[in-house]
């Protein structure tokens, strides 16, 4: 099985993805750090290079190529970015087998798990300010908003708004499961 993750900015689609793919037996990939092996440079930059993010997207989009014709992506889980059901990454996925999954949680929890990165996509400490704080709450709902749209053509969206890693990754699993259960046999 293949099991494509998907949602905004640091909902936990890495570290929930993570523990979910070793709770189901799978292997993990996250796009993000594929997209940069691929192309041999941070995201940041590769985007710079582009004048839209479409056109990002669509060239992006040959790591996630190159990474599904890998023996290896057969049986895994693999984190998708925000832009994920988007582009050149959403025509890769519709020629690809497997259920899409959004994780969701309110945009209060979204926010004390932000991270921050500099141009070549190491972490970087920063202490936000009750300004700051305001300014980036209201990027995340504007960002869910922006994305949820697309976010309906996933087959699953799982809130895992209260729950920590562990139980997150054991929600999924088991809507992963249940969902499958359903496709084979014949109803939606």
């Amino acid at each position: 099985m293949r099991l494509f993750v998907t949602g905004v900015s640091c909902v936990g689609k890495t570290t929930i993805g993570g523990r979910a793919a070793a709770l189901m037996g799978l292997d993990f990939f996250d796009l993000d750090h594929e997209i940069e092996t691929f192309f041999n440079t941070s995201i940041e930059r590769l985007q710079a290079r582009f004048l839209t993010p479409h056109s990002y997207r669509d060239e992006a989009a040959k790591a996630l190529d190159n990474l599904l014709a890998r023996p290896e992506s057969q049986h895994s889980l693999i984190a998708l970015l925000p832009s994920g059901l988007m582009g050149g990454f959403l025509r890769t996925i519709k020629r690809s087998s497997g259920p899409v999954v959004v994780l969701w949680d309110k945009p209060e929890n979204i926010l004390e798990r932000l991270t921050f990165y500099d141009i070549d996509s190491r972490p970087i400490k920063r202490k936000l300010t009750a300004t700051d704080r305001r300014l980036y709450l209201r990027e995340i709902k504007k960002d869910m908003a922006y994305f949820g749209r697309t976010y309906k053509r996933a087959h699953l969206r799982i809130d895992i708004t209260g729950l920590n890693v562990e139980a997150a990754a054991r929600k999924l699993k088991e809507s992963v499961e249940a969902y499958t259960a359903r496709m084979v046999n014949g109803s939606k």
